[in-house]
């Protein structure tokens, strides 16, 4: 094929390209530099290549320094104890094993314990170690539940890091300007609400609401008429915090938004004033849905749901078209009742109270509908009163109560109460129904759990080792229970860590499993108070 080469008479400025493109093309078909053929063109191509790159290094002229950076901030909160640094790093440096199934062996999962480390750190004061703040922010760059206590931690050098590398500018994202509270400067703020990036504009409207809410609807109607309808939905929804009834004019207007979302959204925020109007107009049209039939012998609630969804009850929130399987009606009248103030019912039923206007029979089949646009409205208007009633006993046969419909409207109406009194209910589920419905309920628990709920856990986990199941349908609780569960509960715990006789029904090996899965539950609570020890928490 050397017949067909042609030699290269390469200026000394295209030489490299030249080089290139007969590497692409092949010796055999175009002949490098110098006309060497055959064997030898490789070789010379390659000569010529190592020369011509030590040529084009060589002659590079320097360029202007560039500008270096501010020095970072100053953090003055206190260093963290030396202990706790180099704990820090462990949990920074532990990555989740690639492999899956169910069998976890006995070593504690560290960076499941990295957000309750960091919460603890944030709580003690304490200034994050200047070399671990990539570490830290690479790992919140991964995971956005981190987010928020590890800038916290990091303080304001995570800020300076972040505008130097593009892999960390989430965290200027995350607060207005990048820094950790809204700019004091009206100049300043009405600049960047007016020129930043989307994201900024919610973090700097969020901050700005938490503490000045006021000041922030004002900002908000400033340059509302001219937002995008889905940037007008995400502003929003910054109106729930602080929510009150200054509120009200402003939501109203939105009543009127052109976006469908948007009208929905303002509202869901109206319907959560009692004291609106809208709750006002959701309250008379609920009412003439609902009432009490005082004929039967035992008194029972009826409903006649809306026949049509005006323009008026559009308006105000309520969407029209039903999904999928469901019935127009139901779908009305759940809306309607969802919005509607729950201080209506008790004078509209007979000054009943909510446990007792629970407890009545709903005639024609309307039991679930009502009781889950009841549940709805609790958890929307926060009543605790109403919670109480829709969740019953947490013994009682029916799992759950007489009111709520799912495990995700129980875990919703136990939001309503406080901590003490949602972790004594948990407890008792779990005693009455076991572990299988508690995982989503045990997520809601405040940490760490309360005693009755760590005992009604362990004691659980107890019957179905007992019960010779293997321990994998349980690894979601016992999960939670590595971080939840009160480390002084480790004591406890000891006895469970030996391998049990079996049972001829058990299955086999579980008992081995079960005595695992106990010893990296013991581990990680005593891993989780020598932390709690190394950062000062008493």
């Amino acid at each position: 094929m050397n017949s067909m080469s042609t030699p290269v008479d390469a200026s000394a400025q295209g030489v490299w390209e030249e080089l290139v493109t007969t590497a692409l093309l092949g010796t055999e078909r175009r002949t490098p530099p110098g006309g060497a053929v055959g064997r030898e063109a490789p070789v010379v191509l390659l000569d010529a290549a190592a020369a011509e790159t030590v040529r084009r290094r060589a002659g590079l002229r320097p360029a202007r320094a560039a500008a270096l950076p501010e020095p970072a901030p100053e953090d003055p909160r206190p260093a963290l104890p030396r202990a706790a640094a180099r704990r820090l790093a462990l949990l920074l440096a532990d990555r989740p094993g690639a492999g899956g199934g169910g069998r976890r062996g006995t070593a504690p999962d560290l960076m499941e314990l990295l957000p309750q480390w960091l919460a603890a750190a944030n709580g003690q004061g304490y200034a994050a170690p200047a070399e671990a703040l990539p570490a830290l922010l690479d790992a919140a760059r991964g995971r956005t539940d981190l987010r928020p206590a590890t800038l916290a931690f990091a303080g304001p050098r995570a800020m300076w890091l972040a505008r130097l590398n593009p892999d960390w500018r989430f965290a200027l994202r995350a607060a207005p300007g990048g820094d950790a509270a809204p700019p004091q400067d009206a100049e300043r703020v009405r600049q960047l609400w007016q020129e930043g990036l989307f994201a900024e504009r919610v973090a700097l409207l969020a901050a700005i609401r938490a503490r000045e809410p006021a000041a922030a609807r004002e900002l908000l109607s400033t340059t509302w008429a001219t937002e995008r309808a889905e940037d007008r939905l995400m502003f929003l929804d910054s109106l729930r915090t602080g929510l009150g009834a200054d509120d009200e004019p402003f939501l109203e207007q939105a009543l009127a938004d052109r976006s469908r979302n948007v009208r929905a959204t303002a509202a869901e925020l109206l319907s959560a004033l009692p004291g609106s109007a809208l709750a006002g107009r959701m309250a008379a049209r609920a009412a003439a849905c609902v009432a009490v039939d005082r004929t039967r012998e035992t008194p029972a609630i009826t409903v006649e749901a809306p026949h049509e969804c005006d323009a008026s009850m559009e308006r105000d929130g309520v969407v029209p078209k039903a999904p999928a399987g469901r019935g127009e009606r139901s779908w009305w009248l759940g809306q309607l009742v969802e919005a509607a103030p729950l201080g209506t019912w008790p004078g509209r039923l007979g000054g009943r109270t909510p446990a007792e206007i629970v407890a009545l029979p709903v005639t024609d089949d309307w039991r679930s509908e009502l009781h889950a646009a009841w549940c709805r409205a609790a958890v929307r208007q926060r009543d605790a009163l109403w919670a109480r009633a829709l969740l019953g006993a947490p013994g009682a046969p029916e799992a759950g109560g007489p009111g709520a419909v799912s495990l995700a409207e129980r875990a919703k109406l136990l939001g309503t109460l406080g901590s003490a009194e949602r972790a004594e209910w948990v407890a008792g589920f779990i005693s009455a129904h076991g572990l299988s419905e508690a995982f989503q309920l045990l997520g809601g628990c405040a940490v760490p759990w309360a005693p009755p709920l760590g005992r009604a856990v362990v004691d659980a986990l107890n019957i179905a080792r007992d019960a010779g199941s293997y321990p994998w349908s349980f690894s979601g609780v016992m999960g939670l229970a590595e971080r939840c569960l009160d480390p002084c509960e480790a004591g406890r715990l000891e006895g469970l860590t030996a391998v049990p006789d079996e049972s001829e029904d058990a299955s086999p090996g579980a008992g081995g499993y079960w005595a695992e899965a106990f010893q990296r539950l013991v581990t990680t609570l005593r891993l989780r108070a020598t932390m709690a020890e190394e950062l000062g928490v008493s």
